[in-house]
């Protein structure tokens, strides 16, 4: 177990002593602390008011607030007001009125009236609401079927009659010996058949309006969607996955009883699945399914089943994709459909014909690790940024293959493809105006920690600054593309909204101010963005907190960020900011930080983002150690004094670092671990280390379990014992292997009411009141 070499009484003196303002009872707080910064910004419909989730008065939660010109302080927002505020409004093309659904009920809202009106209203739920090419006319699911409502006219027709399940046949009614006999005899039973008979035929020669059945089976329908013309509708039949969900244990609970819900589906071929697409021609009432294996690429295999000689004498086959729901020209003329691979490896745009259900392709994409980045998202059943330009005939969608994603056009009828971005930097998120004639595009061009703003003209390929100071900027248009509505923060500041007109290097103006007087009483480090060169010459980011030359005690400790898919050395406030403020107080304590995005981080393009593809605790542990040397050879850090920590992704690297370069880091705290990948999640797990049944090497190599007998030196571990995405299972099974090899040096702590992201105040002061004794006990010692 850990040896505590400095009595409790000393720990607190020594932490007192060395500052009096930063408390772990106070910064565990978060924004209770801070203050509740507002989240959510929106537009009103009118775009009069902008509208915000904010917390000023501590209360248990957030509450909506307005702000509107000639108003001094944001207001409270009545309840039907915030309703409304979040309601998903769809607005007709010269934007004067406006649909939504709400509660089972379909609404209309007027801009000039400032008026709503019931429309439509039912017991069975509606989803998915569209509005049609022909103004006025709405689509809409209901029952899992396709209605059309015509506002103007008040008509609702059912556009699909499909049914889950299978049409049984009709049973053959058994000819007895009675039956026959009663025919023989009787002229009234003949004349009886005869005209039920003549009834029967007649009303099959009557052409029915409604339309027929069409019985889908038992995989789950998904993706039903009309085309805006309301000539076709596509939909996507996806089977049931084999595999089976993993249970979790609850204690605490309020009758006593203990529970054990349902978590989630660890990675496994099981849940790959077969996809159908199907398109439902109205006009023919007719459905046909479309044939994807001309796709190219379609069959070619992984690299990685060369390693394994079960896989590479396989048989090539067509590989399991998923068809999103097409993306339409405004007349619905034109489909464009996003395809993925399950393996998440390819990637493909095709020009679809409803008309007959044919494709041509338009773009294919492929990562031998896994397709992603900004506006690329990494799993199968998600789509990225795609849609149609002003002329209805141009896509616009976005790929990394220059190795950083940037944004595209493509002319479906001239088949001109024009890369409008390039650099390396990359596009973070796209806006298109609602004339579709301009970009408003999220970018990090200054520097890969920073998310400005620009304008970009689809006519021609010049970036157009807005907002570009060092920070963040999340931009919300106004109704009219007049003012931006801008929640911005920087590494010392919190995010706060502010207003700003729509023109070049624009101003911002603050609408609030949330940080509390507490918070704003300390001075807070503005972290520097370092780089160093990590063992293969990549560039690496991290954000380094030096403490003052006379407290420092040449100990270091290195921060390692979740998710992994993360940025963290960045110039704007960190979701980090618990750890933001104990790095401070660490700081003043005497320590060196350095909180690095290792690779496989987010902002920093393909190669970084895939960095870890087959081996995680390899590229990303060695920009660990990497950094270390850097803090050992310019920042005066005595090698032997360093500790890590980090949380999720982060757990596992300490885990890995701890097991796989024991002589690296005196001491490490692992935070809510993965200890062994074949337990994670399929989506996220199934990208980096492909299936534990196809490619059982990665899942060996990248897993800490299976070097528990590695271990040396001073490891706390700290896991919530309710967590749903890292199980607290993972913890358990590594403890007992630790057990079973005699391993000392060790200890965990659980916490029985805390899932992944904890929640209580106690939970977080016990969590870090432990990892702060662990460094103080292990790498702290005297100071000069």
């Amino acid at each position: 177990m850990l040896q505590n070499k400095w009595p409790l009484f000393l720990l607190l003196t020594t932490f007192l002593g060395y500052n009096q303002s930063l408390k772990l009872e106070e910064i565990m707080k978060g924004n209770d602390f801070i203050g509740w910064q507002p989240e959510n910004p929106r537009w009103s419909a009118d775009g009069q008011k902008v509208f915000f989730e904010w917390n000023p008065n501590k209360e248990w939660g957030a509450s909506t607030y307005f702000w509107q010109k000639g108003v001094s302080v944001p207001k409270l927002a009545t309840p039907e007001e915030a309703a409304f505020s979040r309601f998903n409004i769809k607005f007709n093309k010269n934007g004067t009125i406006g649909y939504y659904t709400n509660k089972g009920a379909i609404y209309s809202y007027s801009i000039k009236n400032k008026a709503t009106k019931k429309l439509y209203a039912t017991t069975a739920a509606i989803a998915n609401l569209e509005l049609a090419s022909k103004d006025g006319v709405l689509f809409f699911e209901q029952n899992e079927n396709l209605m059309q409502f015509d506002t103007k006219e008040g008509t609702l027709i059912q556009m699909t009659n499909f049914k889950k399940g299978t049409l049984k046949p009709k049973k053959e009614e058994e000819i007895s010996f009675l039956k026959t006999q009663q025919t023989e005899l009787f002229q009234f039973i003949r004349d009886q058949e005869a005209k039920k008979k003549w009834n029967a035929d007649r009303a099959k020669s009557i052409k029915s309006d409604f339309p027929k059945e069409y019985w889908y089976g038992d995989d789950n329908l998904e993706a039903f969607k009309m085309n805006p013309n309301g000539k076709y509708a596509t939909f996507r039949l996806t089977e049931e996955a084999k595999n089976k969900s993993e249970k979790m244990e609850v204690f605490i609970t309020a009758d006593g009883y203990n529970q054990s819900p349902d978590t989630k589906e660890k990675v496994s071929v099981k849940n790959l699945v077969n996809t159908k697409m199907g398109i439902y021609n109205v006009a023919k009432d007719t459905v046909y399914m479309i044939n994807f294996s001309k796709l190219s690429h379609l069959k070619e295999q992984p690299e990685y089943y060369a390693l394994y000689d079960n896989l590479k004498k396989k048989e090539k086959e067509d590989k399991l994709i998923v068809a999103q729901d097409p993306v339409y020209n405004e007349t619905g003329s034109l489909a464009v459909v996003e395809i993925r691979s399950q393996d998440n490896k390819d990637r493909w745009l095709v020009n679809l014909n409803l008309e007959n259900g044919t494709f041509e392709e338009i773009e294919h994409q492929h990562d031998e690790a896994w397709i992603g980045g900004p506006g690329i998202p990494s799993y199968s059943f998600t789509s990225g940024s795609l849609g149609f330009l002003y002329d209805n005939e141009t896509i616009y969608f976005q790929s990394e293959a220059t190795g950083f994603s940037h944004l595209y056009t493509f002319n479906l009828k001239t088949k001109k493809k024009t890369q409008l971005t390039s650099g390396k930097w990359e596009v973070r998120d796209v806006t298109l105006s609602k004339d579709k004639k301009v970009f408003y595009l999220s970018t990090n061009t200054t520097h890969p920690g920073n998310r400005e703003f620009y304008k970009l003209n689809v006519s021609d390929k010049a970036l157009q600054p807005i907002l570009t100071a060092d920070g963040a900027h999340e931009v919300s248009l106004s109704p009219d593309e007049t003012t931006l509505l801008v929640r911005y923060s920087y590494k010392d500041k919190p995010w706060e909204l502010y207003l700003a007109s729509n023109v070049k290097n624009a101003k911002l103006n603050p609408i609030t101010s949330s940080a509390s007087e507490a918070f704003k009483s300390y001075k807070w480090k503005k972290p520097e963005v370092i780089t160093y060169k990590a063992q293969d010459g990549t560039s690496v980011y991290a954000r380094l907190y030096q403490p003052e030359v006379a407290k420092s005690n040449t100990a270091a400790v290195i921060f390692v960020h979740g998710a992994g898919y993360l940025q963290n050395a960045h110039n704007y406030w960190s979701n980090y900011h618990r750890e933001y403020m104990f790095h401070n107080l660490l700081t003043d304590l005497g320590y060196t930080v350095l909180d690095i995005d290792y690779r496989g981080s987010d902002g920093y393009g393909r190669d970084v983002r895939t960095g870890i593809y087959r081996f995680m605790g390899g590229k990303d542990l060695s920009d660990q150690i990497d950094g270390k040397k850097v803090l050992v050879d310019k920042y005066g850090i005595d090698p032997n004094r360093v500790g890590i920590y980090g949380g999720s992704y982060g757990g596992f690297i300490t885990l890995m670092a701890m097991l796989t370069t024991p002589k690296e880091f005196a001491s490490g705290a692992a935070l809510r671990s993965v200890t062994d990948w074949a337990h994670y999640n399929h989506g996220y797990t199934g990208n980096i280390l492909n299936f534990p049944e196809t490619d059982p090497l990665a899942f060996q190599k990248s897993s800490p379990i299976y070097y528990a007998d590695k271990l040396e030196g001073n490891l706390l571990m700290l896991h919530g014992m309710v967590d749903d995405n890292v199980e607290y299972k993972d913890i358990v099974r590594i403890s007992q292997r630790f057990i079973e090899l005699g391993k000392k040096n060790w200890s965990l702590a659980s916490f029985p009411v805390e899932a992944h992201g904890f929640r209580e105040t106690y939970s977080w002061v016990d969590e870090y009141r432990r990892i702060l004794q662990l460094f103080e006990s292990t790498i702290g010692k005297k100071r000069e």
